[in-house]
């Protein structure tokens, strides 16, 4: 089963979608075309990285192509082989023009239920705060996540530069926020930030799942610490490759937290820019990362359970695996 709970939209966008929208906004051609300009063709380091990512960004200034970029990605998602979608963004980085909060996070609701009603797929949107915002910034986009909650957006997520924006505390009332409209909770860290950083999360924001998280490897205690409190780690191996958090694929701690009884689920985080979909992310757990049968069965179920979709699809997944909701 493949059920992908990290992934971002803006790493998503479709080279030959890139060429068309760019002809219609104006954009200049890259010099290598589109397909080069959103892959990074090897790993490199998260600044190289996030440039890729953020070349997207002229897309989404319009509620149209707003709508065909999300619906694209849940299609993609599902030719993919995948059986449940977790699309995350960020929208305070696309207001603009005549799009406010609600503009960018309906548009986005909106194509990814039509991604979903054309591929059978279930999907739901995970609403990014950023670590850059202030406090009153990412409580509206709370509030504005809040509005949907039930109606297209199932999560909620801080992301950023953890080394520059460490402290969470400044972020606390956007996530009481989210938690009140009964969205579920998730957060960037320890991904670049030391490994203490993901009991922050944890304790100061009341998260349940930890994106990324590759340091708590590198402190036994807080291993120790996320596996008895059940916290789960949304592992993207190439991502973390890509972005120089790891040297390489077979260093990622994804097997390691395993063995230490920490949960795992998977996510493909940016597949356009690592050109590696979240199929590709499992096989490497089996191929590279030591993942058997039991472990793989175990990661489908620890995703089927700490997901934030909706009961009734939750039910679907789990009868699907043969195991209880």
């Amino acid at each position: 089963m493949l059920l992908n709970l990290h992934t971002h939209l803006e790493g998503r966008v479709r080279p030959a979608t890139a060429r068309e929208l760019g002809a219609i906004l104006g954009l200049p051609e890259p010099a290598g075309g589109w397909e080069e300009a959103l892959h990074l063709p090897c790993p490199s380091n998260l600044t190289a990285y996030l440039a890729k990512v953020g070349s997207t960004y002229p897309f989404f200034a319009r509620a149209d192509t707003l709508v065909r970029i999300a619906r694209e990605a849940v299609e993609d998602a599902a030719a993919d082989g995948e059986d449940y979608l977790e699309l995350r963004f960020g929208p305070l980085s696309h207001v603009g023009g005549d799009m406010d909060l609600l503009g960018v996070i309906a548009a986005v609701c909106e194509g990814m239920r039509q991604g979903s009603q054309a591929s059978g797929m279930a999907s739901g949107a995970v609403v990014c705060s950023l670590r850059l915002h202030d406090a009153e910034a990412n409580q509206q986009v709370a509030r504005a996540a809040a509005r949907f909650a039930g109606n297209g957006v199932v999560g909620f997520d801080l992301a950023g530069d953890e080394i520059v924006y460490p402290d969470l505390r400044v972020h606390a009332g956007a996530f009481a926020i989210a938690r009140a409209a009964g969205l579920g909770l998730t957060c960037h860290a320890a991904e670049a930030g030391p490994a203490a950083a993901a009991i922050d999360a944890v304790d100061l924001l009341g998260v349940t799942r930890i994106g990324h998280g590759t340091h708590i490897a590198d402190d036994p205690a807080v291993l120790r610490e996320i596996a008895a409190r059940g916290i789960v780690v949304e592992a993207c191996p190439t991502s973390n490759w890509y972005t120089g958090g790891i040297t390489d694929v077979a260093s990622h701690p994804a097997g390691h937290f395993h063995r230490c009884g920490v949960p795992i689920v998977l996510g493909d985080d940016n597949p356009r820019q690592t050109g590696s979909p979240l199929s590709a992310e499992r096989n490497l757990l089996a191929d590279i990362l030591g993942f058997d049968e039991a472990a793989l069965a175990a990661l489908d179920r620890t995703s089927v359970s700490a997901g934030f979709m909706e009961t009734a699809i939750r039910d679907q997944l789990s009868q699907r695996l043969g195991v209880r909701p």
